[in-house]
């Protein structure tokens, strides 16, 4: 059993379950408004997946304002530093690219030369050509900048850094800018970096991490508010577009999870969790914090449980209203379940994540 820690925080660890249960969310959702020709489908279920999984955007920056919120500034020796994330992130994610590798040979008949390549791409891209991977080479880029952060975050003002996140916050808002002009501020083929290049990306969310911890964030209310209106403006601009979008990533322009729609959202939920003093008593709180303790491998694993359940449930209650939540809860604590009983082999910590 886990026990209480006084220096736990308990509202961070619910945070990180409830941003990896909406990662499986969308995932499951994914298999119902995207053909398998990779197309949009245009049914009036791809109208209610619009509702039901628009909040689900904010679940890879909840993870990064997380990050940031614990990380920044280092503590430490740079190298210390790296040593101890690289012992966290790389085992389990080399770990979980062999496995979907091996699995890729039995579920789909891949051959053992075309596991081991698929295995020798993870130094590519994708490892194992398994798209949700994405997340952690991300997540080591932005470990990559905390070094070069730390000084400045150790002595900035609290105007000082709204007026960088303030810079942030308008590149969040560039791919609607694009519907009207297609390239801005310095944008061309020789010039892949124009103006606020530097401010684009998941390292604003990073920051927001620790400005939300050095100067507070929104009260309970407000941020209802800002998830309202973040949701709101996520989910009418996706459906919207699913009778005119030529392909997906069209009609996920208001899904791409730096916008500034879905940065709303983002603030919103983190504020709302952050604003309950948990004391991590209970039976429910000590099952959340072995669930946030495990969502690094809970996330890492999912897709082969998605894959296999999925064969169970699409297709079998009739609408998505059901199967998209119920899938989901499966998926979640199936995989939990996973996670739980491997942690259980010896130095789990070193390759299950």
């Amino acid at each position: 059993m886990i026990q209480p820690q006084s220096n736990r925080n308990y509202a961070m660890d619910l945070l990180r379950v409830f941003a990896c249960f909406l990662v499986i969310w969308q995932h499951v959702s994914e298999i119902y408004y995207i053909s398998p020709e990779g197309l949009p489908v245009r049914e009036s279920s791809t109208y209610l997946v619009g509702f039901l999984t628009s909040l689900c955007r904010a679940s890879v920056p909840l993870f990064v304002v997380a990050s940031g919120y614990f990380i920044l500034p280092m503590r430490g020796e740079t190298g210390d530093f790296f040593r101890r994330r690289a012992s966290r992130i790389a085992g389990p994610f080399l770990f979980w690219c062999i496995a979907y590798a091996v699995y890729f040979v039995f579920s789909r008949g891949d051959s053992w030369m075309q596991c081991l390549t698929n295995i020798a791409h993870t130094f590519v891209n994708f490892g194992t050509e398994i798209g949700h991977m994405w997340y952690v080479y991300m997540l080591i880029g932005l470990y990559l900048l905390v070094p070069v952060l730390s000084p400045w975050l150790q002595s900035v003002n609290k105007r000082t850094l709204q007026g960088y996140l303030g810079l942030w916050g308008v590149t969040t808002l560039i791919s609607y800018i694009h519907l009207i002009f297609p390239t801005v501020w310095g944008e061309c083929f020789w010039n892949p970096t124009p103006m606020l290049y530097y401010f684009t990306g998941f390292a604003g969310y990073f920051v927001l991490g620790f400005y939300l911890r050095k100067f507070g964030a929104p009260g309970r209310w407000t941020s209802l508010l800002l998830l309202a209106i973040g949701y709101a403006l996520t989910a009418l601009i996706f459906n919207s577009r699913i009778e005119t979008a030529p392909d997906t990533p069209s009609l996920e322009l208001s899904w791409q999870q730096c916008s500034g729609n879905v940065a709303l959202m983002v603030l919103g939920v983190f504020g709302f969790i952050h604003s309950f003093r948990w004391k991590g008593e209970g039976k429910f709180a000590h099952w959340v914090t072995d669930l946030s303790l495990k969502g690094y491998g809970m996330y890492l694993a999912h897709m082969i449980i998605l894959m296999e359940v999925s064969k169970l449930f699409v297709g079998q209650f009739g609408t998505v209203l059901i199967e998209i939540p119920l899938m989901s809860a499966v998926i979640f604590l199936l995989t939990y379940l996973l996670v739980k009983i491997l942690s259980y082999l010896p130095k789990s910590n070193y390759w299950l994540g």
